[in-house]
Formats: C-alpha cells, structure tokens, sequence
C-alpha cells in the first residue's frame, strides 16, 4: 500500500475546495454548503482510494473524481425527476416561470409576481394554482422527493414588512400543496425578504423580477 503524505492530502483539499466552487453557482447558501461537504468528504474517500492504487498521483485523481461525484452526491436525477421536469415545463410554457435542473440535481422554479402573488399579498393568484397542481401531482407519484419553498420580496419597504412577507408567502404555497397530497414533512419553507435580488431594485422591471417564489424539488441519494 502507497503512505498517502501530508503533501499529497494538502493537494485532495485543494481539489475539493476548487470542484466545490464550480459546483455551487447559482445555489442558494445552504445548496453550496451542502455541496461543499459532500465535495469535501468525495475528495478524502478518492484520495485513499487511488492513493492504495497508484500512490500520490492515483490520491489527486481520486480526489478530483471523489469531489465531483460528492459534490452532487445528495441528490440524484432519476427518470422521476426528468419526467416531472418535463411536465413542469409543459404546464408553464409560455407564463413566465423557469424550470431548471441545478448543478445538485434538484429542479427548481422560478416563479415570478405576475403570475404569483399580488404586491403585499401573500394569497395565491389564480393562474399560480394550476402550475402548483401539476407540481402536486408529480410530488405525489415521487414521495421520496423533497421540497424546499422560499419567498423574496422587492426592496420596496422595511425588513420588518418583507422578512413576514416573503415566509409568509413560501407558506401559503406549502400548505396549498399539502392540500393536494403532499406530506407537509416533505417541504421546508424560508423566507428571503429583499435580501437576494435577481435584477435592480431601481426599475419596475427589476422589482418585479425579485418579487418571486423558489420551489426546489430532490430527490435524496440512497
């Protein structure tokens, strides 16, 4: 067996620092420090592993791949996830909404304000609900899936106006879908305020952009 030096598991935390940092644009804060550690713990298991293979050199390749799959080893993208992707943006084509798939594997949607909630509400609009019908249903059928909700704001107004806002919104959508099937375990909620804009604040444009809701949608790794 190859002794795996000092240098060598200095390299592995190089690398898993830099695989992380790729891995978590565009992630909300608690998706990168995810995705930090499971980089972190990938990059230490690929060390070893090459290292008992091809020694140093076999340790700093490992630890590269190790990150990489750590890194979206939380989550995984499986023939569920695709299938509700793909009836998400069906069901939006043409409203405004993003659907994306992230760099950790989950699918998010980007709800914007017009189709929503109304300026200083946090009731559901009704073009808002058959999007989270569709979204209900596939949840459904993936009971394994989780979901993580969070309500912005514009900068429009104090922190003590938006902070309530923003959650309260992200939980009116929670309890709108637990009310169709699914498991109110299942979903967290956070409330952003006017903390994380997408545009400037200084336009009309802008503030509607950040007057939105996040749904995060994965599926755990077993």
């Amino acid at each position: 067996m190859y002794p795996i030096g000092r240098q060598t598991l200095w390299t592995a935390a190089a690398v898993a620092v830099l695989v992380g940092a790729a891995g978590c644009a565009n992630m909300t804060e608690e998706q990168q420090r995810g995705t930090a550690r499971g980089a972190a713990i990938g990059a230490a298991a690929g060390a070893v592993l090459g290292a008992v293979t091809d020694g140093s050199k076999g340790a700093v390749r490992g630890a590269a791949i190790g990150a990489g799959v750590g890194a979206v080893g939380g989550h995984i993208w499986s023939t569920r996830m695709e299938e509700q992707k793909r009836r998400m943006e069906e069901s939006t084509r043409g409203t405004g909404v993003e659907v994306t798939q992230t760099a950790d594997n989950q699918l998010k949607l980007n709800i914007p304000s017009d189709v929503s909630f109304a300026v200083g509400r946090a009731d559901i609009q009704p073009n808002f609900r058959p999007i989270l019908d569709t979204f209900a249903q596939g949840m459904v059928r993936n009971p394994e899936a989780r979901v993580l909700i969070v309500g912005h704001t514009d900068s429009t107004g104090s922190d003590a106006i938006n902070n309530p806002l923003s959650i309260n919104r992200a939980a009116s959508v929670r309890d709108y879908l637990a009310a169709r099937g699914v498991p109110i375990s299942s979903m967290t909620i956070d409330g952003r305020g006017s903390r994380e804009p997408v545009a400037s604040n200084d336009t009309a444009e802008g503030r509607a952009r950040n007057r939105r809701v996040e749904i995060f949608m994965a599926e755990p790794a077993r």
